[in-house]
């Protein structure tokens, strides 16, 4: 291999609220995961882990551009990383049973995609060969892309043809709408996960809304995109990765390195937030080739942590609300500027572990297609990030609306805990965030923020029946509610936030309580 260098290493990588009604409304995915400890977690692992075939194909490569071989590009079968010589030739002893050869896309090429517009960036293994010969041909961008941008959606999770036919005619063109808004910016998009809700039959309706969209597609793996009838993890992706390649990969953009990851390990009667030790190699190995101090964005579908369980008091989340493992995830982005996006939960939140920023993001399908909003009260949509250099800027969109919705205000009364002051949500607010109220021409100062429930999800969402649709949906509890004493005069009031980027938006108080209780501001 003296064509290439290899990052090679086969060993062990250390592992690392519900209500009445179950999150994901899908019992039969609950199992013995739900609440077992760590300790617990670790030997089902153990026992449910499928052995990997050890027979290699020697696979000899080339990566090539329009004016010939590539130098310095990672070629990985999922476990060893090596990087191509001078003339782009690279070689690799590719585990067979991976299914997969494939490159981490450099900055500066397109990003390659299928027929549907889905990225593709691998060539399959021919598992009964001894040998291969793979060529990756990449075009350069007609642009730079240090300047770029990336829709990130969570959790589209349609089960149905009429959930489907939503995505298409309210989602679809609002995306179209934005990529247009972003004009000769460098743009994909990534579907974090829970693209369907079981259904895989129609990951084809999905595709076709890609090709709608016309950016070049990734996808992330999440626990409603399983083969549940698989009896391992590996056999539950099985209908992912035959349409969309391999589950683990990574690419550049400008200066930021990318990397998607499958945090939702199947054991045969469920699933639970978990990292396998291939994964975690590979990632480590991927990650020698990234120097110290990049912005590295990685993302998956389960959160690493979040806060959800500290809303509901407790001090351990459970195994399939946050990935067990994560402390090696953490020790592996530590030398980077490191973002993590996730969905899962049907919330939009923010969380800090150390130097790990986590964007937890509001979802697509909102509290499941129930209606317009997540069990948070943050709007259905997506998040849209753009990068300059290794500076990231990111703002939540919610679907059919302009960029500035950005919070809901509510009068005195719609929190039952706090009858003497109005609310506001403000579903995109991190630290660096204030929140301030006006009274007429006078600044009042800040908001309190205080854990509790959106007042419009309260009353779209508790109650035995409520939603018809989907009665197990259930209000969240969040932290991104802000208070202040409701006004004693008749003077309009506002609120006005201003983002971490120095953006503000504000929404009105309505002086007519029930007027503003029928139709909250910032509501339809």
């Amino acid at each position: 291999m003296d064509d290439a260098h290899v990052t090679s290493g086969r060993g062990d990588a250390a592992p690392g609220d519900l209500t009445r009604r179950d999150f994901l409304g899908t019992a039969s995915l609950a199992g013995a995961s739900l609440l077992l400890p760590l300790g617990g977690a670790s030997a089902l692992l153990d026992r449910t882990r499928s052995g990997v075939d050890e027979h290699f194909v020697r696979v000899r490569g080339r990566v090539v551009g329009p004016d010939g071989g590539l130098e310095g590009v990672a070629v990985t079968d999922g476990l060893d990383v090596v990087t191509t010589g001078e003339d782009g030739r690279f070689r690799l002893a590719a585990g067979a049973a991976r299914g997969f050869v494939y490159v981490s896309i450099p900055s500066g090429y397109r990003i390659p995609r299928s027929s549907t517009g889905t990225a593709r960036f691998y060539r399959r293994l021919d598992p009964g060969a001894e040998e291969q010969e793979v060529l990756f041909e990449l075009q350069p961008l007609r642009v730079s892309d240090e300047e770029h941008a990336f829709l990130l959606l969570a959790d589209i999770q349609t089960e149905t043809p009429e959930e489907m036919a939503r995505f298409h005619e309210r989602t679809v063109p609002d995306l179209k709408e934005t990529v247009a808004d972003l004009g000769a910016v460098p743009t994909f998009g990534l579907a974090c996960g829970d693209i369907m809700y079981d259904r895989l039959e129609l990951f084809d309706r999905y595709e076709r809304a890609v090709s709608r969209i016309d950016l070049p597609f990734f996808q992330a793996v999440g626990n409603h995109d399983l083969d549940m009838e698989a009896a391992t993890d590996i056999g539950s992706t099985a209908t992912f990765t035959r349409r969309f390649g391999p589950r683990y990969y990574s690419f550049d953009r400008g200066a930021v390195h990318y990397v998607v990851l499958d945090d939702v390990h199947w054991h045969g009667r469920g699933y639970l937030g978990y990292l396998d030790r291939d994964q975690l190699t590979w990632l480590e190995n991927d990650l020698r080739h990234v120097e110290p101090g990049r912005r590295v964005v990685v993302a998956l579908h389960i959160p690493v942590l979040g806060t959800s369980h500290l809303r509901v008091g407790r001090d351990e989340p459970v195994l399939r609300r946050a990935v067990t493992n994560r402390d090696r995830l953490y020790e592996l982005l530590e030398p980077y500027r490191a973002h993590i996006v996730s969905g899962h939960t049907h919330e939009n939140e923010h969380s800090f572990q150390g130097p790990v920023h986590e964007h937890v993001s509001g979802t697509v399908s909102g509290a499941w297609w129930t209606g317009p909003i997540c069990a948070d009260g943050t709007p259905s949509g997506y998040s849209v990030y753009r990068a300059r250099g290794e500076h990231l800027e990111w703002r939540y969109r919610a679907t059919g609306r302009s960029a500035d919705h950005q919070l809901r205000t509510y009068p005195a009364g719609s929190d039952p805990q706090a009858p003497d002051e109005f609310v506001a949500n403000v579903w995109d607010w991190d630290p660096e965030w204030t929140v301030v109220w006006y009274e007429g021409a006078d600044r009042r100062g800040r908001m309190a923020r205080r854990t509790g429930r959106d007042p419009l999800s309260v009353e779209l969402h508790r109650g035995e029946e409520k939603p018809e649709k989907r009665p197990w949906v259930d209000p969240y509890s969040t932290r991104h509610l802000f208070y202040a004493p409701a006004p004693e005069s008749d003077a309009e009031v506002v609120v006005e936030a201003t983002d971490r980027f120095g953006r503000t938006y504000s929404a009105r108080l309505s002086a007519d309580g029930e007027a503003s209780r029928r139709s909250p501001a910032g509501t339809r």
